[in-house]
């Protein structure tokens, strides 16, 4: 499904290139939020291109990029545009509530909310 030259475009999250980096994204998601739901709002597909956007639903029970699991419910939402060739994933280009979901994690004070030990 992924092309060996796979690149994954995401301000939030280290560099992820190739079959390899698809694997580690999907494991970073999977193994801190095993119930995770992604739901596509809306798609629009023209040519090689699919664009999206989405809202992801999941249960914060797994490390996150060094953050103990919490517990908590986390939904957030984001946008991408997905490439294709020769009928396989070869880029993402995302931009998601990456700020939204630390907030919702507590490992970043909400505006107007007193930092609690875990986030000072």
């Amino acid at each position: 499904m992924f092309a060996p030259d796979w690149v994954n475009n995401d301000p939030s999250l280290p560099e992820l290139r190739g079959r390899d980096g698809a694997r580690q994204l999907i494991a970073l998601w999977r193994n801190a939020f095993a119930d995770l739901r992604v739901t596509i709002d809306d798609m629009v597909a023209e040519g090689e291109k699919v664009a999206g956007h989405f809202t992801i639903v999941g249960t914060h029970q797994g490390d996150l990029m060094g953050i103990a699991p919490t517990g908590k419910q986390v939904t957030a939402t984001g946008t991408g545009i997905f490439r294709f060739a020769n009928g396989m994933d070869v880029e993402h280009t995302v931009n998601f509530d990456a700020l939204g979901l630390m907030q919702q994690l507590g490992a970043i004070p909400a505006p107007g909310q007193q930092p609690t030990p875990a986030t000072a």
